[in-house]
């Protein structure tokens, strides 16, 4: 154990046991890693694939030995099934809520109108259902779902509210693609556990992150382990913490290739030994293993002399074990099917974003407030410039590229299409940003930091996608959905 991850988790220990939290002690991996059920659709009279989503209050889970937890679920006690679609299906969601207040659910990730983007504007009160359509069209990608409900966000989504959506894309490049067997979803989670077993959500809603946890849970499992039986295997991997920032990879340091990031395809395989997630990044990786080897994947902290705390800790996440006979694996494909990085028109227009402790510009989200109107189709240069501690940035519906961090390109792994980016502490980051084409004034997307903590304080703004040549006539307000804030 090394000497930092020991003064760490002494630490840990003494503060738990001061709360009555029970203290941090190293995983035995003695729970099989749980996989998340895919949900089968319905397909309507018109095709359409309907997916049924139930919100609800009522789970109870077994993280730790013998003791049962409370938790927040989607068709189940804790995360919600796996949704799965290929490129131009008709996608039909009825999302209920069984919660006894409002909340939401945002597709991380997709391009898709305003009105059915799921986030602060697009409330389901207690006991309805909403139902968004649209026609899935972008690449294949790992996405996900989450609440996404005004000052509230970071409890829904600690509780339990999350869920992984794959999309596939008809002749895409022979990948491991076997649900639950070569292609694996690692939905990433840290959690506070009080003696009683209950999950402890001490500092979710204070503190300058909010809320970070000692104990990792992968899938909804602590100390988790999985057989594989392949030579190749796909793990698609979500950072669905709160605040958390992880360096994943595994313990004998071994290489293997990136293969996705949040948008989709890498043009190649980039070949690294460790790839750096903030909440709501995902990256697809493809990882070779030997017959009987057993491994560890962990994160591994960055130095916290120059790092913020959110950055530093080291965590083992999930033992694998490779069978005695692993099935052949096709070849890694020299090309992924990504598109290249297309550079900004030039005379692309440039949009300035400063980030404080809490705030986007000097100014707290207001719901009624439009920040930013774009022409649809519009390729534009967003700088993100961090004047404070760590922050990160997720723009909804579209697809960018990170041109530079202080100046620098991004390692080769980030450089496929992404919708999140961390920002480090006083640091610049500028993105090429390409929106869609879905036009609607007066219903706005949001770009905010993915730390669930800021995006809950304000550190939120809205931009509308209207008609070229209708931007100084879009209205700058609009009317807030039924509640206040």
């Amino acid at each position: 154990m090394k000497r930092r991850r020991f003064l760490v988790l002494a630490a840990v220990s003494g503060l738990a046991a001061a709360c009555g939290a029970d203290p941090v002690e190293g995983p035995a991996f003695a729970t099989k890693l749980r996989i998340p059920p895919l949900l089968e659709p319905k397909v309507d009279a018109d095709g359409a694939k309907r997916f049924e989503l139930l919100l609800q209050a009522d789970g109870r889970s077994q993280f730790l030995p013998g003791k049962t937890t409370a938790t927040w679920g989607i068709n189940g006690a804790y995360l919600g099934p796996t949704v799965r679609a290929t490129r131009g299906d008709r996608i039909r969601m009825a999302v209920t809520n069984r919660l006894a207040e409002a909340t939401t659910l945002h597709w991380h990730g997709m391009r898709l109108p305003a009105k059915m983007d799921g986030g602060p504007h697009q409330m389901i009160g207690p006991g309805a259902t909403w139902t968004p359509e649209w026609t899935l069209d972008q690449p294949a990608a790992t996405s996900w779902f989450h609440p996404h409900l005004h000052e509230k966000t970071a409890m829904h989504v600690y509780r339990g509210l999350a869920g992984m959506f794959i999309i596939d894309a008809p002749g895409g490049p022979k990948l491991p693609h076997t649900y639950g067997v070569d292609d694996i979803p690692l939905i990433v989670q840290d959690k506070r556990f009080n003696s009683d077993g209950s999950l402890n959500d001490g500092r979710v809603d204070s503190g300058t992150f909010g809320f970070l946890g000692d104990r990792i849970l992968v899938n909804g499992t602590l100390d988790p382990s999985l057989e594989v039986g392949a030579e190749l295997v796909r793990f698609r991997l979500l950072n669905a913490s709160n605040a958390r920032v992880y360096r994943i990879g595994f313990a004998d340091n071994r290489a293997f290739h990136v293969v996705g990031t949040d948008g989709g395809p890498l043009e190649r395989p980039v070949e690294t030994g460790r790839v750096k997630l903030s909440p709501g990044e995902r990256a697809e990786i493809v990882v070779r293993f030997a017959a009987g080897e057993q491994v560890v994947m962990n994160s591994v902290g960055e130095n916290p002399q120059e790092a913020n705390a959110i950055e530093q800790d080291d965590f083992d996440l999930l033992r694998i074990t490779a069978a005695r006979q692993l099935t052949a694996s096709p070849a890694l494909p020299e090309r992924l099917g990504g598109a290249a990085a297309a550079p900004p028109p030039a005379g692309a227009r440039t949009r300035r974003f400063v980030l404080t402790g809490s705030e986007i510009n000097d100014k707290d989200m207001d719901m009624t407030r439009i920040d930013e109107v774009v022409p649809a189709g519009a390729h534009e240069i967003w700088e993100i410039e961090n004047t404070t501690y760590a922050h990160n940035f997720h723009i909804h519906e579209v697809a960018f590229r990170i041109l530079d961090v202080n100046g620098a390109p991004p390692p080769a792994y980030q450089r496929g299409p992404k919708d999140t980016v961390f920002v480090p502490k006083l640091a610049k980051v500028r993105l090429a940003v390409q929106f869609g084409h879905f036009t609607d004034p007066v219903s706005p997307y949001m770009y905010h930091c993915h730390i669930l903590r800021h995006e809950d304080k304000g550190m939120m703004g809205q931009f509308v996608l209207v008609e070229p040549g209708t931007e100084e006539q879009t209205p700058r307000t609009i009317m807030a959905p039924g509640h206040h804030h």
